[in-house]
């Protein structure tokens, strides 16, 4: 890196250390091909393999690659470091042929033992450095029974049973394929010392303060027209909108409702939305207290008027959801499927049948996070709403990595509801790893809620293992009907997701993956 360069992103690091903030002067004297990005969090760590969180991906996914990706603005999964594949006619054996010289950023060459290493790192307990994790997103992977290095440029992968997703979950970030030279050194500070084989490498992590990469030169795929990127986590919005006015970012994501008109009248700012597969909802404790019984579940699905948070907290920028799966996943989403209506005297009649009437709740909120759209504002509306139907609640608010400690490990003994949002890349992937019996916090999963019904699991364990996609389209269909009856989360927002950035910034376009690429992108 150019000592120009060096000693500007030194500079900034310093300037936020001191100040709490990168003021406009400072980002006067960045050079002009250096991108800062706002994110809406700190992220919890730069290992691919080990991250959960659309925030931490936003980086990733310009650090990493993976063995194929998503092409541009669709999720349609394309050659990356795999120049072609073939699949074995019982669709157990998927083959893939890797690019010739690609290197890791540390030196060391990508090949299939390296392939190999990422995948069994993740899924074998037995792996010698297993213990750098844990991998919560390996479910994304269960379906690989045995993976083989055939040669330096081939890599096996043999699968228990036909896994339609395999393709697009080789494409999530949790398929990036990470330098087993780097995890061997570092272990589990990995996630500190990231390197993959992505257009950007990692430079500098301040915590709290600021992720730089810097241009891979070298990379197979030609090196970006930006010379660093730099990553600063700004959790408050309205901080963010301010720090985008004043110049000290150049992009911003998830831009509160009541600025984006601001920023669309302002010729110097270019405004950015796409439709998504996105899900906001509330995860109900079906294991203990009120929401174990579903007529109380599904009295607060009546109680809360989604409507009105749409248009007013929102500002129109999400529609009302329906159940499970986004509308985004058109080809399997139920369009016989009706939101929950707005019905308090519904809600309180539940209630009355249930024995709930007056009944106290805990409800976790969180500060920001990735889709998490105005999660405070949005909190504070809907326990408004329960208290009109009887319900008395009590909101814990917490920073966003404090909240997924609180929430991931599962709501029992803590707390009755929590505020959750997830952006996927096909319709198995949500239902799968949250509401299946299997998918409990105990067994590695994300069902916090503890939501249990043996016919969504066997629907769900058949469609992810069919090829045929309209069979898939009805028992995903046939999955919705059946959850959105049961109720083990209140259906709240399918949300349309947004950007700003300055003018000068060019070459930038949403994905609705909702990852930031940045390998094309420039800045005047």
């Amino acid at each position: 890196m150019r000592p120009l360069l060096r000693n500007t992103l030194a500079g900034l690091a310093f300037a936020a250390l001191a100040g709490g903030a990168i003021t406009a002067p400072a980002i006067a004297q960045t050079p002009p091909n250096v991108l800062i990005v706002g994110q809406i969090a700190e992220p919890k760590s730069l290992d691919p393999s080990v991250d959960t969180a659309v925030n931490d991906f936003r980086i990733l996914m310009n650090m990493y690659d993976g063995l194929v990706r998503y092409k541009d603005g669709t999720l349609e999964p394309e050659a990356a470091l795999a120049e072609s594949w073939e699949i074995s006619d019982d669709a157990l054996t998927y083959t893939f042929h890797l690019r010739d010289g690609v290197k890791f950023h540390d030196g060391t060459p990508l090949n299939a033992d390296a392939v190999k290493f990422t995948f069994d790192r993740m899924l074998d307990e037995n792996h010698p450095f297993h213990d750098t994790g844990p991998f919560p997103l390996a479910f994304f992977f269960s379906s690989i029974d045995t993976v083989t290095a055939v040669d330096d440029a081939t890599v096996e992968f043999k699968l228990k049973e036909p896994y339609a997703p395999f393709l697009s979950n080789l494409a999530y970030p949790t398929g990036l394929i990470v330098s087993p030279a780097a995890v061997k050194e570092h272990g589990a500070d990995f996630g500190r010392n990231p390197s993959g084989t992505g257009p950007f490498k990692f430079e500098n992590w301040d915590s709290n303060t600021a992720v730089v990469i810097t241009r891979n030169d070298d990379y197979w795929d030609g090196a970006p027209p930006l010379e660093a990127v730099v990553y600063r986590p700004i959790t408050d919005a309205n901080t963010r909108v301010a720090e985008m006015l004043s110049g000290g970012i150049d992009l911003m994501v998830e831009v509160p409702p009541d600025n984006l008109a601001q920023f669309r009248d302002d010729a110097s700012f270019d405004v950015y939305e796409q439709a998504g597969p996105h899900l906001w909802f509330l995860i109900l404790n079906a294991k203990e207290g009120p929401f174990a019984d579903k007529k109380v579940r599904q009295a607060v699905n009546y109680a809360i008027d989604k409507k009105t948070l749409v248009e007013n907290v929102l500002q129109g920028t999400a529609e009302v959801a329906a159940g499970p799966t986004p509308p985004a996943f058109a080809w399997a989403y139920n369009e016989e499927l009706q939101p929950y209506p707005y019905d308090p005297e519904k809600a309180k009649a539940l209630l009355k049948e249930a024995g709930a009437e007056g009944a106290e709740l805990t409800f976790y909120v969180t500060e920001g996070g990735s889709g998490m759209l105005d999660p405070i504002a949005m909190g504070t509306a809907i326990q408004a709403d329960l208290a009109k139907v009887g319900l008395d609640v009590k909101i814990e608010t917490y920073e966003w990595n404090t909240f997924l400690g609180e929430v991931n490990p599962g709501l029992e003994g803590k707390a009755d509801m929590a505020e959750m949002a997830w952006m996927t890349n096909d319709p198995d992937t949500l239902p799968f790893l949250a509401l299946r019996t299997d998918a409990f916090p105990d067994k590695g999963g994300f069902n916090s809620g503890y939501y249990s019904n043996p016919d969504v699991d066997a629907l769900l364990e058949k469609a992810r293992s069919s090829t045929d996609q309209a069979e898939r389209a009805k028992l995903y269909k046939e999955m919705q009907t059946i959850v959105q009856d049961d109720a083990p989360w209140a259906f709240i927002a399918n949300w349309k997701q947004n950007a700003v950035s300055t003018d000068a910034v060019e070459g930038f376009s949403l994905q609705p993956s909702f990852f930031l690429i940045l390998r094309d992108v420039s800045k005047g």
